[in-house]
């Protein structure tokens, strides 16, 4: 993992931990958490739950995008 600010998640799949998520769009959820939803680089779709530090860092390093609920 090169950029801190890279987010990982499980891929069920393929039962790997800690995948580089690519394209990510994180979203806000109706109770206030955040999602980030994305792809693996090999066509598995990806999703995890990040806090809001997180979130914001990886948006601001341009390795995510703003999704719905912003």
């Amino acid at each position: 993992m090169a950029n801190k600010d890279m987010i990982t998640a499980y891929c069920m799949k393929t039962k790997q931990k800690n995948v580089p998520m690519l394209d990510a769009v994180i979203t806000k959820t109706e109770r206030g958490g955040y999602m980030a939803q994305g792809h693996d680089g090999k066509g598995n779709k990806m999703t995890t739950m990040l806090n809001e530090a997180k979130a914001q860092g990886a948006i601001k390093a341009g390795t995510a995008k703003k999704g719905k609920g912003w």
